[in-house]
């Protein structure tokens, strides 16, 4: 005997079906939108971190430190990696070197700091100095004592001073805090702002 289906059961599995699609699609709408306004304009893509850390990383660490590398590497852009990652892990984030790059540019091995940026060089083109940005000032956070000490009245003691400073408080939040470096007075500061940047 065949039955004939209720109209108020098939109605309400209609709304039901009709809803769910609805909410699927507001889900989908929402995400692109999120997505469109999280991602910076032009080339530059901000891209998550891996599901596993790095094998040099603590497993207990889960910061997130942002890190731009430019130059010759596959995907150039802006990366959200874990705090402890190296220089390897970088380059690996970015798609791995281009045919034309200088692996022995970098220091695969270092620890990569939040905020920092990284340019793969050319063979050919030299070394990028640990620290020095594109427009030429000094980076505080990321350089090594000798991109210090090309800053006028750093000597080899108050670049080391400087790293200590560094390692012992954290990165530098604003060049001023270079005040609070021992040895470094207003005097030196001034000759010292305009060179350098965090």
């Amino acid at each position: 005997m065949s039955t004939v289906p209720d109209p108020e059961a098939r109605r309400a599995r209609l709304r039901v079906g009709a809803g769910a699609a609805l909410v699927l699609v507001l889900l989908g709408v929402g995400a692109a939108v999120l997505v469109t306004a999280l991602t910076p304009h032009g080339s530059t893509a901000v891209v998550a971190p891996s599901a596993a850390p790095s094998a040099g990383a603590d497993a207990a660490q889960g910061a997130v430190i942002y890190v731009h590398i430019l130059g010759e590497v596959a995907r150039p852009g802006l990366y959200a990696l874990r705090d402890g990652d190296r220089g390897v892990d970088i380059v690996a984030a970015a798609g791995g070197f281009t045919p034309d790059a200088d692996p022995a540019a970098l220091n695969l091995a270092r620890f990569l700091s939040d905020g920092e940026q990284i340019i793969v060089p050319a063979v050919g083109d030299g070394p990028a100095a640990p620290g020095q940005t594109t427009d030429g000032k000094v980076n505080l956070n990321t350089a090594d004592a000798a991109a210090l000490e090309t800053l006028p009245r750093i000597g080899p003691a108050m670049a080391q001073r400087i790293i200590d400073w560094r390692e012992q408080n954290g990165r530098f939040a604003a060049v001023e805090d270079l005040l609070d470096v021992t040895g470094i007075g207003d005097a030196t500061f001034a000759g010292l702002k305009d060179l350098v940047t965090v």
